[in-house]
């Protein structure tokens, strides 16, 4: 009887705590019901989902949509997994990366005090000078992009703390007369649907919703197309507005993810029909463009032609619109195949025109993301192709790894390598072992012809220089040194970081990926490379330059996404695998992880 009540108490215990947290989180699950449909059946307090009366929804709407696209319907498919499926670690490993874990917690935790003692609710502190900074919106870009940081860091007082500031956000006024409407969707539509789906707090989902509310109104145009740099006074007077004639093709591309989250979440099609409108339009002008199967850098929302400019890259003002292709996928559990096929075939053009093994010393196997101008020279469309690097496009990685995994292209996978490899080798020649901004190489013969060339090399240097004796090694030896040119490199125009996120963030995409556990050793490099040079007595500082020696030159600015994406990527990296499993979640541009439709 003792023993029978031993078992038994622990098990009824154990069956009402389990009762009562699904009844909690029931209101929080998608239910696919009867068709297995991918809109919500939720239990949402007052004015959570439904608010006439908020500001943004009381504007009138001079374009009102005749015909809305419903979600899709359907059982989310049962997608191939992203993530490795790891071993049990040795205690030894399992001590070293628990150490790692916590030294970047730490940084993040100095960073978030800091900014919440001396900048709290304003977008930015400046970590030098210790004073809050306004740069989109005055909505509180770091405390929004930080959420969910918070709470992956298990850090719940402060996010807690956090929330209850959030809730206050004003998104009826703004610090700015043109806003951003793709940086203000990434950060703060991404950052409060992130933080509720990995909470279940309404009152993030509410956020979410108003801030939903307030970009939607950017889409009030003749043909649905929205405005990227937005006239917020004009728009909070209920001006009638055009979609432009030049626009960046990602601030107009990649708007998807965020947007359909959210009518997932709420069951409201409107904002999935808002980017739908978008992803019919780029797929219908996918093949018309200069570089088919690529869409040019700037394009024309207003008439929907995308044949005009001559530009194409992976790299800035291009990036998220090819990196939400596989990510919308896996996103809606594959019931969006348009982006299966709009992936491959942007793919299959940028690996043949826009990647490059560069020349380098110990012929590594690297490739690095170019750019392509294309020309019309005697009736034939001609290209030029530009040896830069960016250390945007180091995302290029990640994307191909989990396209590859997701659609079974080894291809893929093996260009996500060596991108990666060379962002990671990129960041240990450079003297601070830190990437800069932008640079340019020297292209290999091809792909298997690549040793390294000390005096081909130079000759690059000086032609990069505009000399006109590329014979002149005296001459190359002076623009090297004056340069601080590393070998292989032939300018750097940018000499800046940011404190950008993207290589750390392929890495550990390929690390989930793979599992090859030089990557760690290479994630810990970095991040020791970066604290190092970037920390002030606040905080972590862009750095003006990172050629020089040694104490670079810091910049007064830390932007939101140094604590919403680089620590986070650093600080998952050293994680248990099954925290933000690829295989359940998937990252915004932000590093914002929104919960996958999976069977």
């Amino acid at each position: 009887m003792i023993l029978r009540r031993r078992v038994w108490f622990p098990l009824g215990i154990a069956t009402l705590l389990l009762f009562l947290y699904y009844s909690w989180t029931s209101q929080y699950v998608y239910h696919l019901a009867g068709s297995s449909s991918t809109s919500q059946e939720p239990k949402f307090d007052a004015k959570v989902i439904e608010d006439e009366d908020y500001f943004w929804r009381k504007l009138p709407t001079h374009y009102p949509v005749q015909d809305m696209k419903p979600l899709p319907t359907g059982k989310p498919r049962a997608l191939p997994k992203i993530q490795k499926v790891f071993g049990k670690e040795s205690e030894k490993d399992a001590a070293i990366r628990k150490e790692r874990q916590e030294a970047v917690k730490n940084a993040f935790v100095r960073c978030w005090d800091s900014y919440k003692a001396k900048a709290f609710m304003s977008d930015e502190l400046t970590p030098i000078g210790g004073k809050a900074k306004n740069t989109f919106g005055g909505w509180g870009a770091t405390l929004v992009d930080s959420l969910d940081t918070l709470w992956i860091m298990s850090l719940r007082d402060e996010f807690e703390e956090a929330v209850t500031a959030a809730v206050d956000i004003d998104f009826e006024h703004s610090s700015l007369k043109m806003v951003n409407a793709f940086e203000t969707t990434i950060r703060y539509l991404g950052g409060f649907l992130s933080a509720y789906d990995l909470s279940g707090d309404q009152r993030l989902l509410r956020k979410a919703r108003e801030v939903g509310d307030m970009l939607y109104k950017a889409f009030d145009t003749p043909n649905r197309m929205p405005l990227t740099r937005w006239d917020f006074n004009h728009a909070v007077k209920g001006g009638k507005q055009v979609a432009p004639t030049a626009a960046l093709v990602a601030e107009v591309g990649s708007l998807c993810m965020e947007f359909t989250r959210l009518s997932v979440v709420t069951g409201d099609p409107k904002w999935f029909d808002a980017t739908e409108r978008i992803r019919e339009v780029f797929e219908e002008q996918q093949r018309k463009t200069q570089l088919p199967g690529m869409w040019p850098i700037m394009i024309n929302t207003k008439d929907k032609q995308f044949n005009l400019d001559n530009t194409f890259s992976l790299g800035a003002m291009a990036d998220s619109t090819y990196e939400y292709l596989p990510k919308m996928y896996a996103l809606m559990g594959g019931l969006l195949p348009s982006y299966q096929t709009m992936y491959e075939e942007s793919m299959k053009t940028a690996l043949k025109h826009i990647l490059f093994r560069p020349m380098v010393p110990g012929a590594a196997d690297i490739l690095i993301s170019g750019t392509v101008h294309t020309q019309e020279k005697d009736g034939k469309m001609t290209l030029d192709f530009e040896h830069d690097g960016q250390h945007l496009v180091c995302f290029a990685g990640g994307m191909l790894a989990i396209g590859g995994k997701l659609f079974g292209k080894a291809e893929h996978l093996e260009a996500a390598r060596k991108l990666v490899d060379g962002c990671i080798w990129t960041y240990k020649a450079m003297p601070l072992g830190i990437m800069p901004e932008t640079f340019i190489m020297t292209p290999c013969k091809s792909d298997t012809e690549c040793e390294w060339d000390e005096s081909l090399w130079k000759q690059s240097v000086l032609r990069q220089a505009a000399e006109r004796d590329l014979t002149d090694m005296a001459r190359a030896d002076e623009i090297i040194s004056h340069l601080r040119l590393p070998q292989g490199f032939t300018h750097i125009p940018d000499s800046r970081y940011i404190l950008r996120p993207e290589a750390i963030e392929s890495v550990f995409i390929m690390y989930r990926v793979t599992g090859r556990q030089d990557l760690l050793e290479s994630a810990w490099t970095m991040f020791e490379a970066i604290q190092k040079n970037t920390r002030t007595s606040l905080a972590n500082a862009a750095l003006d330059d990172v050629t020089v020696d040694s104490d670079p030159p810091k910049i007064d600015s830390m932007e939101s996404f140094w604590m919403g994406e680089t620590l986070k990527y650093f600080y998952l990296i050293f994680s248990e695998p099954d925290l933000i499993s690829l295989d359940e979640w998937v990252f915004n541009t932000e590093a914002h992880p929104f919960k996958r439709l999976n069977p």
